[in-house]
C-alpha cells in the first residue's frame, strides 16, 4: 500500500470508529509506530484528524460548540432510552440516595424511576426536578444556582457550596465526550465544575452515554477516566474501545 492510500485509509477508519490508537494502527497496517505518527502529522496539516494522547479522533471531534437540550433529546432516542432502561440495575435499595446530572439521557432515567421505591433524589436540573416532583416515593433534593437557559442545568458557586457538603450512593452523570486520554469532557465550564463535584460526592459512577460520545473529546476534562465504575452505552461502541475502557477499570454495559 502507498503512503497516499494509506492516509487515506486511515482518515476513513478514524472518521467511522470516532478514535484510533498508534499502536492499532500500527499493527493494522504492519507499519511502525514512528510512521503512523507521520502519517497522523499528514492528515492533521490536511484537517482530517485531531491528533490525541495516543492517537487521533476526526477532526469535528474536538469542539466548543455545545448543542442545546432540544436538539439533544431529538438525537439517538431508541439508545438513549434502552441505556436509561439499563441505568435502573445501578439504583441503589430502598432508603438509598442518587444524584442526576442534568441531561437528555439522565431524564429518561429519572422519568423511569420506579414509584415505590423509596429514594432520595439530588439533581441540578429542572426539568428532571419536574418530573421527579411527581412520585411519591422520591425526596427530591433540588440544587441551587444560576440555571444556564442552554441546558436548563443549575451552575455556579451555590451548586458547588451545596455539592461540597453531599454524600450519594450513585452519582447518574452524563458526557459531551469520553475518551482514555482526555477523560470525561464538556464544552462549558460551569457545567464541568458542577459535574466534578458529582463525582467527588458519589460513591459509586454511572455514566451513561450513547457510543457516539465515546473516543470524542471536548475542551473541558471534569474527570479521569478512573473516576467511572460503570458506562452504560449502545451496541454500536467498538470492541477496542470497549477492551480500551476495560483495561482501565471501567465496567461497560451494552444495552
Amino acid at each position: 500500500m502507498y503512503a497516499e492510500e494509506r492516509h487515506q485509509a486511515i482518515a476513513t477508519l478514524i472518521d467511522q470508529r470516532g478514535r484510533m490508537s498508534v499502536a492499532d494502527l500500527s499493527d493494522l497496517y504492519n507499519v511502525t509506530t514512528e510512521t503512523v505518527r507521520r502519517d497522523l502529522a499528514v492528515l492533521e496539516r490536511m484537517g482530517l484528524v485531531r491528533r490525541v494522547h495516543g492517537g487521533a479522533v476526526p477532526a469535528t471531534a474536538l469542539t466548543a460548540i455545545e448543542p442545546g437540550t432540544g436538539e439533544r433529546e431529538s438525537t439517538r432516542t431508541g439508545e438513549k432510552d434502552r441505556i436509561a432502561k439499563a441505568a435502573l440495575d445501578h439504583l441503589p435499595g430502598s432508603g438509598g440516595s442518587i444524584i442526576f446530572d442534568a441531561g437528555t439521557t439522565t431524564g429518561r432515567i429519572a422519568a423511569l424511576l420506579p414509584t415505590d421505591l423509596e429514594l432520595t433524589v439530588v439533581t441540578n436540573s429542572v426539568p428532571i426536578a419536574a418530573r421527579v416532583s411527581t412520585f411519591g416515593g422520591a425526596r427530591l433534593h433540588l440544587l441551587g444556582g444560576r440555571v444556564r437557559g442552554l441546558t436548563q442545568a443549575a451552575v455556579g458557586d451555590e451548586t458547588l457550596r451545596m455539592l461540597s457538603v453531599l454524600r450519594v450512593d450513585v452519582a447518574f452523570i452524563g458526557t459531551n465526550a469520553l475518551s482514555v486520554g482526555h477523560g470525561l469532557s464538556t464544552p462549558d465550564s460551569e457545567e464541568a465544575a458542577v459535574k466534578r463535584a458529582m463525582l467527588d460526592c458519589a460513591q459509586h459512577v454511572v455514566v451513561v452515554a450513547d457510543s457516539s460520545k465515546v473516543g470524542r473529546e471536548h475542551m473541558i476534562s471534569f474527570g479521569t477516566i478512573d473516576r467511572i465504575d460503570v458506562l452504560i452505552t449502545d451496541s454500536d461502541i467498538h470492541d477496542a474501545q470497549r477492551d480500551e475502557l476495560n483495561e482501565h477499570g471501567v465496567e461497560v454495559v451494552v444495552a
